[in-house]
C-alpha cells in the first residue's frame, strides 16, 4: 500500500525537531553521510543499517567510499518522502557500530 508523500515543509519541520532525524533534505531525498572507522567500520555500519532496513521492510540507497557511508531514503513506490523514511532515519541515527568515535570535549 502506498504511503502518503510528505511535503517539503513537513519534512523540514520534522528534521528541525529536537528528536528529529539528523539528516538533510536534498534532491527530494533524505540524505546522511556517516564517518566510519575505516572500510571495515563502514561494512559493520552498513550491516547494522541493513538489519534495521530488513526489520522495517524499507531499504535505503547505500554508497560506501572507504570510511564514508552515504545513505539516501525515499519511498520509491510513493514517489517521495513518507513517514516510513523519517522513522527509518531515526532508527539509523541510533547506529554507532563501525562509526568513528569522537573524543569528548575538553
Amino acid at each position: 500500500m502506498k504511503q502518503p508523500v510528505l511535503g517539503d515543509a513537513d519534512v523540514t519541520a520534522a528534521l528541525a525537531q529536537p528528536d528529529g532525524p539528523r539528516w538533510h533534505l536534498m534532491g527530494g531525498k533524505l540524505i546522511k553521510t556517516v564517518d566510519c572507522a575505516g572500510f571495515v567500520g563502514s561494512l559493520a555500519f552498513v550491516t547494522e543499517v541493513g538489519r534495521l532496513a530488513e526489520e522495517a521492510n524499507h531499504h535505503p540507497d547505500i554508497d560506501i567510499r572507504y570510511n564514508k557511508v552515504t545513505l539516501a531514503l525515499i519511498t520509491h513506490d510513493s514517489g517521495g518522502i513518507t513517514q516510513f523514511d523519517l522513522d527509518l532515519a531515526r532508527a539509523i541515527d541510533g547506529v554507532t557500530t563501525g562509526t568513528r568515535k569522537t573524543p569528548p570535549s575538553a
